[in-house]
């Protein structure tokens, strides 16, 4: 199934608030005092909320491979689709949504594709403007990697740039990530 919807759950000591954590091709919906966290390298992150409700979420995905745009791009379409679709069926009113998008770092030129950043965050913002979805804030693009939380209540959002990194967790879990779309698992 594609997106993923992510329910775990932990206690996050600096925010001293319930998060829920989601990695790539995951998403969550919530419509409480709570937060979502996502570390982001070349993947992209829509957090979008309904302004009037503070209902919202967040969805971790990439677009990629050059010699299977179309097939890539129905995938990221169908996601994108099912997540805006949740959020609906909990409320929020597709014409008070706005969206904050982050990530799309150039981090994965080990993979041998095209800038797979570039590519998603290009497909990002191509298919919010299709659903009339406004872009209020964004920090797309660049070399770094990113984490980001997400307060859908308030709509505040929070981003650090991370230019230190001690391991590659980023990297291999989107390098696992960008392998199991194109084993066609999503199909």
């Amino acid at each position: 199934m594609y997106p993923q919807k992510r329910s775990e759950t932990y206690y996050d000591p600096h925010q001293r608030i319930r998060a829920f954590k989601i990695t790539p091709g995951e998403y969550c919906v919530i419509k409480s005092a709570e937060v979502i966290v996502t570390v982001l390298g070349s993947c992209v992150t829509a957090c979008i909320r309904d302004r009037r409700q503070g209902i919202g979420g967040m969805y971790h995905f990439m677009v990629a491979n050059v010699n299977e745009d179309q097939r890539m791009e129905n995938i990221a379409n169908a996601g994108m689709d099912k997540f805006i679709n949740h959020l609906v069926n909990m409320g929020a009113q597709a014409a008070d949504l706005e969206a904050k998008v982050f990530g799309g770092g150039n981090i994965l030129n080990g993979l041998k594709r095209d800038n797979v950043g570039a590519r998603s965050a290009q497909f990002l913002r191509g298919y919010l403007a299709s659903r009339n979805i406004p872009v209020v804030a964004d920090d797309m693009l660049d070399i770094y990697p990113r984490k980001v939380y997400f307060f859908p209540e308030t709509g505040k959002v929070l981003v650090k740039k991370l230019k230190d990194i001690k391991n590659e967790t980023i990297l291999l879990r989107e390098q696992a990530y960008s392998e199991w779309l194109f084993a066609g698992k999503l199909a």
